[in-house]
């Protein structure tokens, strides 16, 4: 693991950092012709603004014009909130009136766009970006927005901020180092929880107990995606979560986790065994190890993403394997219902260039039929290959 480069705790990020942010994300938008940009991703909001709260289940956005001051839109009892964690200050915060709040007839955004022409917040063009495939930002959202808005084009953004959050600060490699206190606290209790005759939920409460308490002063926020612990039979499958189900003498369970620390993530993939591995399980230990070594050592900057899938695919071919779903993805903020950034993907079509400071979870899932064995990482990409963010012992780990 390279040198850390700072031994402090980070907090919030500074001006500077924030100011930086924004001029990434503008000069985007000038490359792609916009006169704004109308931001929804929970995650999004809080990179540019710091604005935190559970309040993504109601509509919101953030006005980014290419000059001038951003405006944040919020139901009004949000809005007040928005004072306590954003750095936007004064008329930069608006809240939207809570009789628009789940009407038949109406919509915030309504109210919203005759706001933005009101207050002469986009001008200069005719192009607005806006976040088409935000999980919060809905059809009848967008169709209320561009009625709303009549003298503006509204045009997918094409993920713009989540592409100028892909290469991470040194102040956000700080906070996700801190995630990975977290994220090691709560992976150590579900491998020391698991045993024979307890039930998945008392796993599942142990975990979400040490995802909460952290380490120290490493605290732990809520992460997007609950554990996950496919079980048995059942690990043939990802993204199953927890019964009251009993584990069983020589069953395996995944386990798959996040530490979270300022809403930044650092996803972990573990594979636990009680008693005796099966020999289709040990069959894949050994292929898993050597190609995410290969991958690992392959992350630096001018490396191609598809260079890395294709490594991974060489690998497990020699041993007879194969593997459809893609290798991993960018990580750093979430919220639910999501940890990954949606931008790279590894996999073969992906011709992305690694840059350092870019930040992944490599997923080596082999879900095959009736059983599965993961183990994955989260990193950072550096001149000398991939910084790995935690360091529990990888392979099959018996209990």
């Amino acid at each position: 693991m390279d040198e850390v480069i700072e031994s402090t705790m980070p907090g919030e990020p500074s001006e500077a950092e924030y100011a930086s942010r924004l001029t990434a994300v503008r000069a985007r938008m000038e490359g792609q012709g916009l006169a704004g940009l109308v931001v929804t991703d929970p995650a999004n909001l809080y990179y540019l603004t710091g604005y935190n709260a559970w309040s993504f289940y109601t509509p919101q956005l953030l006005v980014v014009p290419a000059q001038g001051p951003m405006v944040l839109f919020a139901r009004a009892m949000d809005a007040q909130g928005a004072h306590r964690t954003t750095f936007l200050r004064g008329e930069s915060i608006v809240g939207y009136p809570e009789v628009l709040v789940h009407r038949r007839n109406a919509h915030p955004f309504d109210w919203v766009g005759e706001q933005i022409y009101r207050r002469g917040l986009i001008s200069g063009g005719e192009k607005v970006g806006v976040e088409l495939d935000s999980h919060y930002f809905s059809p009848r959202a967008f169709i209320a927005l561009d009625t709303a808005m009549p003298r503006h084009r509204l045009v997918d953004c094409d993920e713009l901020v989540n592409w100028a959050r892909v290469v991470k600060s040194e102040h956000e490699i700080a906070v996700m180092r801190t995630a990975a206190r977290v994220t090691t606290v709560a992976m150590q209790a579900a491998i020391d929880t698991i045993g024979v005759g307890v039930p998945q939920n008392v796993v599942a409460a142990e975990i979400a107990k040490a995802q909460a308490l952290g380490d120290g002063d490493a605290w732990g926020d809520f992460p997007a995606i609950v554990p996950m612990l496919p079980t048995g039979a059942a690990a043939d499958t990802p993204h199953l979560t927890w019964t009251d189900q009993r584990f069983v003498s020589e069953e395996a369970v995944v386990i798959e986790l996040a530490g979270v620390h300022r809403r930044y993530h650092v996803p972990l993939a573990r594979t636990v065994v009680l008693g005796r591995p099966s020999d289709e399980l040990r069959r894949l230990e050994e292929p898993v190890a050597e190609g995410l070594a290969a991958v690992l050592a392959q992350m630096t900057p001018g490396t191609i993403v598809n260079h890395l899938a294709d490594t991974w695919n060489e690998t497990l071919a020699r041993h007879g394997l194969y593997k459809a779903s893609r290798l991993g993805y960018s990580v750093g903020i979430g919220y639910p219902p999501d940890w990954g950034e949606r931008t790279v993907s590894i996999r073969t079509e992906d011709t992305t260039v690694l840059e350092t400071n870019m930040t992944f979870h490599v997923i080596c899932g082999m879900w095959m039929t009736g059983y599965g064995y993961e183990v994955s990482e989260s990193v950072r990409v550096t001149a000398s290959g991939a910084e790995t963010f935690t360091d529990i012992p990888r392979g099959l780990l018996a209990r």
